[in-house]
């Protein structure tokens, strides 16, 4: 049970600094700074922060039409949903 709560913890770090990115990006597209690579904003999605991610998106209307950093963004989704129900599985049967 204690490895579910550092997972879980782990995830809602994940998914705040996530959402932290996104938000400082689209402070930084609407005054003119330096903005956070796609790549970067991809990275922290892909380490678990998918909810915190759309949530963001969602939140400031920032990379919502932007291709193909949306494609990706679904993918990353998409195949963190499929993890996620294996593991879930995976730990049901245990």
């Amino acid at each position: 049970m204690l490895i579910a709560t550092y997972i879980l913890l782990a995830l809602v770090l994940v998914n705040a600094v996530t959402f932290a990115l996104f938000g400082w990006d689209k402070y930084c597209s609407e005054n003119g700074r330096w903005r956070v690579p796609e790549g970067r904003l991809l990275m922290w999605a892909s380490l678990g922060g998918i909810p915190g991610a759309y949530l963001a998106r969602s939140f400031f209307s920032h990379k919502t039409r932007k291709q193909p950093f949306s494609e990706y963004l679904k993918c990353i989704g998409i195949l963190q949903l499929f993890i996620s129900f294996f593991v879930v599985i995976y730990w049901g049967t245990r």
